[in-house]
């Protein structure tokens, strides 16, 4: 991770993302702190949090958090590097839960910049698609083009991946 205290990990679903931004955690040489924002609703997503648990392997701590991660950034210290996974699904259990979106974003824009170890945040690039037809989908999709472009601003490095390969977009790899 080098000196950057931000960096944004961005892709499509599937992408190889999380996997690239654990790498980057582990690369800081501190102790891996996974912050996870997904809540198992269902089979399917039980499975995937299963597999993305057993893809890191043992040594990451685990810090459940689906709505506060600024919270959740507080705990960290000097040597310990951040992985949030994934901005999207937190702005999806802020925009169900009737949050204040904007008011969440700013918070954790902050606690990021206050945060005491690095931080890796992995978010989807949703804007890739066509216009979803319905009013909530078209809300969801503003709102994740708007909290990647505000992380983006903060991140020292913004990266993008693609079938596996990561792209610099902003900063090096």
């Amino acid at each position: 991770m080098g000196t950057s205290q931000l960096t944004l990990v961005i892709g499509g679903a599937a992408s190889g993302k999380s996997s690239f931004a654990e790498s980057l955690v582990l690369q800081s040489q501190k102790h891996p702190i996974y912050i996870a924002t997904a809540q198992v609703f269902d089979d399917e997503m039980a499975q995937k949090v299963s597999r993305h648990r057993d893809m890191r392997g043992t040594g990451w701590t685990t810090i459940e958090e689906p709505i506060d991660l600024a919270k959740a950034l507080e705990q960290v210290t000097t040597d310990q590097a951040v992985l949030i996974d994934c901005a999207t699904l937190w702005l999806t259990n802020l925009l169900l839960g009737k949050h204040d979106i904007a008011a969440a974003s700013a918070g954790l824009l902050v606690a990021v910049r206050q945060c005491q170890g690095p931080v890796v945040i992995v978010s989807n690039e949703v804007g890739y698609g066509i216009v979803p037809e319905n009013a909530l989908s078209r809300s969801f999709r503003n709102a994740q083009g708007t909290l990647n472009q505000s992380i983006a601003a903060e991140a020292d490095t913004v990266i993008t991946v693609i079938a596996g390969l990561p792209v610099a977009l902003k900063g090096s790899l």
